[in-house]
């Protein structure tokens, strides 16, 4: 997206251009032609003044709707508005300069209809020639930048799906989930039965995640809550979750695996101990998941690409949704994750 018109040379070389191309198929047309006191490089220094004034007008008008309207889809009410608004303004500058020469009688005579009905035709044609040329290069520009950008989403989301077949297969996970359940079965068979139950369910959903581009909260929320009691039986009071998310935003689109690479993320960057446990937040809040935790910072801090993060941030730019945003202070680390409204069918 633009900020601001880059076209310096072409309205230093533009504008001289079009005045003179004017001046020369109008001069000889008009009785102002033969003994008007300004000759025809008077003339033409009026002309440049009136083409420069239309100019910046009319290039207001096509940043103002360029601002408004930046995106490529958006190219045909930003196409519409701006003709209207710059076609409205540059009759009203050609009829009243027409008016003042008309009244002042600057040329020696005063125009006749037909040379008011050549002022709108002018500032008509004045707005299609240069709006189309501003609106060709503009829309060449975003054309391109979409392209290199759908590119660059598609090498990311490459990543991402590689990012999730490591979290699916992930060994220290299974190596940590496998010992810990080698430790129940002589203690409490009943509940090593129910951690197989659990760990079997995390795996199922880790193996479809890659199926869906969104599921819902809930089923994100039930993961979660799996994934939560496999860490509960290996950390025990080292680790505690809080989930206070409301029925609407549970009906709502979120990624799948967010909420887990989040929590992962939490585990793998603090000290977990009985004495100071890790707490782990996920609440609704004004039309957003928001996932926080606890500062515990280990003592030896494990080397981050903050590669879970991209991956959601890079979720959320294919989905066209609006940004997750990440704040962080001493105390408290927090993503806040926009609730997606519309579910795929």
């Amino acid at each position: 997206m633009e900020k601001r018109l880059n076209d310096i040379r072409f309205r230093l070389l533009g504008a001289p251009l079009v005045a003179m191309m004017g001046h020369l198929i109008f001069y000889n047309r008009n009785d102002a032609g033969g003994g008007d006191p300004f000759g025809f490089w008077g003339i033409y220094a009026f002309s440049l003044l009136e083409t420069v004034l239309l100019w910046e007008t009319v290039r207001l008008v096509i940043g103002r709707f360029r601002r408004r309207y930046p995106q490529l889809r958006q190219t045909a009410t930003r196409i519409t508005l701006t003709l209207l608004a710059a076609t409205s303004v540059a009759v009203i500058i050609r009829v009243a300069n027409i008016w003042i020469y008309d009244q002042t009688l600057l040329w020696g005579y005063r125009f006749p209809l037909e040379g008011y009905l050549q002022a709108v035709f002018v500032a008509l044609l004045f707005v299609v020639i240069i709006g189309g040329m501003y609106e060709g290069a503009y829309f060449l520009r975003m054309w391109h930048s979409t392209a290199l950008e759908a590119e660059r989403l598609k090498k990311e989301h490459l990543q991402t799906q590689l990012e999730s077949l490591k979290v699916q297969i992930n060994p220290h996970f299974l190596f940590n989930s496998l010992g810990s359940l080698a430790s129940l079965i002589p203690e409490d068979p009943d509940r090593a039965v129910e951690f197989v139950e659990e760990l079997s369910s995390v795996y199922r959903y880790l193996l479809q995640a890659n199926e869906k581009t969104v599921t819902t909260v809930a089923e994100e929320l039930a993961f979660v809550a799996s994934y939560y009691r496999l860490l509960k039986i290996r950390f025990g009071d080292g680790i505690g979750l809080k989930l206070q998310v409301d029925e609407a935003s549970r009906e709502c689109g979120i990624p799948p695996l967010t909420l887990q690479l989040l929590v992962e993320n939490a585990i793998k960057h603090n000290a977990i101990l009985p004495d100071s446990p890790l707490v782990i937040s996920v609440r609704s809040e004004q039309g957003h998941i928001v996932v926080s935790n606890n500062r515990r910072p280990r003592t030896s801090a494990a080397p981050s690409a903050q590669m879970g993060l991209r991956n959601i941030a890079s979720k959320y730019r294919l989905l066209e949704q609006a940004p997750v945003s990440i704040d962080e202070t001493p105390v408290e680390f927090r993503v806040s994750l926009p609730l997606i409204k519309t579910l795929p069918v």
